[in-house]
């Protein structure tokens, strides 16, 4: 048993509980976030050798209450705005924790609401996803930005502008009303889904993955698994995630360099997260109504099923992507569905596809566009276009294995003399791909 990390899953796991007891029982989100990180902070500072405490979610919230009385008892002494944090506040609450903090431990799950209230739609989206990462995942800030390789200090201010936004905005720790709740739920699905994105194919920096990103991703969709069992896009979000993540150690090799979806070595995927995320997937799709992440997930399963690359259903791929069209209409949709009907129908056809989002502001500057065209070029037999198109992909993305990736495929076609890499043997409709083509 590795004492550390077992200390290391049990803050994470209580840090949500203890910071919605606080801020249910106290208010003041800001200060109660803070004083929740000092409290994680002593806990894994003290447990590793002191022992873990018999009820550890009572010590935290215990520790993380005096730091808040503390800070509020400083802020009325020290600052002008005292008489009115003093006038809202029962004087109580500034003395010592409550007598009964004690029984705020074991108290209602409160993570949902945590979870909604740092995904508030006044707040960005990289705000969102930092909040989330801190406050209901109990990252500590340094964590936090080396996950996304920016300075400490940028993403502490980050953090703090984004608490000040949600109390500028008069958020409530509370459930938003019945009617508003799946608008809102689609926002922390979605924060949850940025967070994996980027832990599975990191958009800048020498590695491919962030291990730390993905992990906590998926163990934040558990938890909201947990709390809305019958909702079937968490479900299908879950799934998506756990069928993903399963590939990870076949996309890289030994030196860090990127192996796309058709070479990767399928033997190295992990069996018991794509056996997991299928059965999830089929669960779910046979009992509730169909959504965006549930046909995300079915395609996943479609390519985990397949033992070979050639053995991919692709003509079932092609069709669920027209359901995901249809669903949730965008230019990544429709890149991957371009890539998919090639498979089926040939190169021009994906080409074809692929020129209704060449105007699409958001997508026309994206090295993944010209990725795929160079991709779809090389099987049509346009090697000197194909290359074209993989040196511009490999100068837009910021990711260091896809810039070797691409400059290596642009630079493999420029000593190809005649046949195209897919009429190759062995490379028809198995490669070459772009990065998790499909």
């Amino acid at each position: 048993m590795n004492v550390g990390t077992d200390i290391e899953d049990l803050l994470r796991r209580l840090a949500p509980r203890v910071l919605a007891a606080l801020v249910r029982r106290y208010g003041h989100f800001e200060i109660a976030e803070d004083a929740v990180q000092e409290a994680l902070l002593a806990a894994a500072l003290q447990w590793p050798d002191g022992g873990v405490p018999d009820s550890p979610e009572g010590w935290l919230i215990r520790v993380a209450s005096r730091r808040l009385t503390d800070q509020l008892r400083s802020e009325l002494a020290g600052r002008r705005r005292a008489d009115r944090v003093a006038a809202q506040t029962p004087p109580d609450e500034f003395l010592a924790p409550a007598a009964d903090v004690e029984d705020l431990a074991g108290a209602e799950d409160d993570t949902l609401t945590l979870l909604l209230l740092c995904c508030h739609s006044s707040l960005t989206p990289a705000s969102q996803v930092a909040l989330t990462l801190r406050a209901v995942g109990g990252l500590t800030t340094v964590e936090i930005a080396r996950a996304f390789l920016v300075p400490e200090a940028t993403m502490a201010q980050r953090i703090s502008r984004a608490k000040q936004r949600i109390r500028a905005a008069g958020a409530q720790f509370r459930l938003p009303p019945e009617a508003e709740r799946p608008e809102r739920l689609r926002s922390v699905l979605h924060v949850l889904y940025l967070i994996f994105n980027e832990g599975y194919t990191a958009s800048s920096g020498p590695d491919l993955h962030r291990g730390e990103l993905t992990g906590e991703a998926i163990r934040l969709a558990r938890t909201v698994r947990v709390l809305l069992p019958d909702d079937g896009e968490v479900a299908g979000l879950l799934a998506l995630m756990l069928l993903t993540e399963a590939r990870r150690a076949a996309r890289t090799r030994a030196d860090g360099s990127l192996v796309p979806l058709a070479d990767q070595d399928r033997s190295r995927w992990n069996r018991s997260s794509i056996d997991e995320g299928v059965a999830l997937i089929t669960h779910t799709l046979a009992h509730a109504p169909v959504g965006p992440y549930q046909v995300q997930a079915a395609i996943a399963a479609v390519h985990a099923e397949a033992a070979r690359a050639e053995d991919t259903d692709w003509a079932q791929i092609v069709a669920l992507y027209r359901l995901l069209e249809d669903l949730a209409p965008g230019p990544i949709v429709r890149l991957n569905h371009a890539v998919a009907v090639a498979m089926v129908r040939g190169p021009q056809a994906g080409l074809a596809l692929l020129a209704t989002v060449d105007t699409d502001d958001q997508l026309s500057g994206h090295h993944r566009l010209h990725a795929v065209r160079a991709h779809l070029l090389e099987m049509a037999g346009d090697l000197e276009g194909a290359g074209r198109y993989y040196r511009s992909a490999a100068r837009l993305t910021t990711s260091l294995p896809e810039q070797r990736y691409l400059r290596g495929r642009a630079a493999t076609l420029s000593m190809v003399d005649g046949r195209p890499a897919a009429t190759r043997p062995g490379g028809a409709g198995t490669g070459p791909t772009p990065p998790d083509a499909g």
